[in-house]
């Protein structure tokens, strides 16, 4: 998936600037595809040289005014021809995991530490994923098609969330079982050391 055709995705629900789009990201898309706010604007300048999308200005008053853009037929044609690719399963590039395989290599604390980081991490997002959830679909059912592809979303998030926080739980343990604790020299022993 390129960037682009997240972007025509996202507009098929209603024009939108492109500060619009990138909090539309930030709370939906950026879940599962990340891009930053200068990315979704360069990106729109590129889809609208294409004819994918077309801007319209938007005149407010005490603010600037600002361009909204919306999906062109071409657009639509490039998301439904885009849609009907097969698609490719993510690549997991995770630096976490290629220390974990030299595992002797490395000071456990730390990974520990990393781990905790982590599992506050998808913790935090399982929680926000179930925020989202009960805000959008308090009886867990979807209404339209749209909300079907958003609710499905939503309940691969949830999971995966849970998978990985289950996991770091039992990483860590695992770990702490592992744990060499540093050799500690007894009075005595430092004593013959010291005169031997």
């Amino acid at each position: 998936m390129a960037l682009g055709d997240a972007i025509l995705a996202c507009l098929t629900e209603r024009p939108m600037s492109g500060y619009e789009l990138a909090k539309t990201f930030d709370s939906s898309i950026g879940f599962f595809w990340k891009a930053d706010h200068q990315q979704i604007y360069r990106e729109l300048s590129k889809l609208r040289d294409r004819g994918h999308i077309q801007g319209h200005e938007v005149v407010q008053s005490g603010k600037p005014n600002k361009l909204v853009y919306t999906l062109t037929q071409e657009g639509r044609a490039a998301l439904r021809h885009w849609g009907a690719r097969p698609s490719s399963p993510p690549m997991m590039k995770d630096d976490l995991l290629v220390r974990l395989c030299a595992l002797d290599s490395f000071d456990i604390e730390p990974l520990r530490a990393d781990l905790m980081a982590r599992l506050e991490h998808h913790r935090d997002r399982y929680a926000r994923y179930e925020r989202i959830l009960n805000k959008l679909f308090p009886t867990g059912k979807a209404t339209s098609v749209a909300d079907t592809g958003k609710l499905l979303g939503l309940r691969i998030g949830l999971r995966h969330e849970q998978a990985v926080a289950e996991w770091c739980e039992e990483a860590i343990e695992t770990l702490a079982a592992v744990a060499k604790p540093a050799p500690v020299l007894l009075l005595e022993d430092t004593s013959r050391e010291s005169n031997g």
